[in-house]
């Protein structure tokens, strides 16, 4: 219950204790909530809810669950990893095993007037077309964005909102590790992050969570300049955890221009390889 107690001392810390009806004064020295003001206001015991926090109580009911997310203004992401959080299961929580059915890969060849890609819970792109792999001027095979964006980008100026996206990043990272606590090879990402970057720490002290869905990704590249583009992320329909990405530009735009003249660059100009029609992760062909 560690990561319960971890993410209620951070949402407790964030509330202002003047939007709850709680005056401050100078000699206030906690940031947000106290404990037992976040006990009264939810209608449980301070004893109770210093057990919580300290990961010492099991299994909360759903309606303190429900109440905590009040008091605290958790928004529905937060809520639902609140919940997700007090009930792991006591058995692994295993990572879903997904593979790229040919179909599904049929479907990144239909997409060539703009960047697509197919990703897991870990931030690896297993996937992309070929202006996915022109984009980040990298192999698709083997990319993953979270490592891409705290240890390969951060100095270099591909992100224009390079800030954002790594709270992005870490957000979602932080959902996937409440879904799958027992993903090694999550926990060895979220350790290879700590230990290579200084924001990720910082960040993911902060036990933020955020769901991806949608919304504008913009790039510097180096060779087409500035592009804006918005990101449309398609969950499947099964239970791989897998997303379909679309990075598209507004037609008659200068970015949609910047994707036709990207399209029109030979990949040896960003690239150090031969190009292949469609770049697949070795890891398809087994559990991902």
């Amino acid at each position: 219950m560690d990561d319960l107690a971890n993410f209620l001392r951070t949402r407790r810390s964030r509330v202002d204790p003047a939007t709850v009806g709680i005056p401050v004064d100078r000699r206030r020295r906690v940031a947000g909530l106290r404990r037992e003001e976040i006990a009264h206001l939810s209608g449980v015991s301070a004893d109770y809810y210093v057990r919580l926090e300290q990961g010492r109580a099991t299994q909360p009911s759903e309606q303190v669950l429900d109440a905590l997310a009040r008091v605290l203004a958790l928004d529905e992401t937060e809520r639902d990893h609140l919940h997700r959080l007090a009930h792991q299961p006591r058995r692994r929580t295993t990572a879903p095993a997904a593979r790229l059915r040919p179909e599904l890969l049929r479907v990144l060849d239909l997409v060539g007037e703009t960047p697509a890609l197919i990703m897991n819970h870990r931030l690896d792109v297993l996937a992309g077309n070929r202006l996915a792999h022109l984009l980040y001027g990298t192999p698709i095979p083997g990319l993953n964005t979270a490592r891409h964006l705290f240890l390969e980008e951060a100095d270099r100026g591909l992100y224009a909102d390079w800030e954002t996206c790594t709270l992005d990043a870490v957000g979602h990272l932080r959902l996937a590790a409440g879904k799958y606590p027992d993903d090694p090879r999550l926990a060895a990402l979220i350790g290879e992050l700590a230990m290579g970057s200084d924001r990720f720490r910082r960040l993911w002290a902060r036990a933020d969570v955020r769901a991806r869905t949608h919304g504008r990704k913009t790039y510097r590249h180096p060779l087409v300049g500035p592009l804006e583009l918005h990101q449309e992320n398609f969950a499947l329909p099964d239970e791989s955890g897998l997303e379909l990405i679309v990075l598209a530009a507004t037609p008659g735009t200068p970015s949609a221009d910047g994707l036709r003249l990207l399209a029109g660059l030979e990949d040896d100009r960003s690239v150090r390889y031969a190009r292949p029609r469609r770049w697949i992760s070795a890891e398809t062909s087994e559990d991902v």
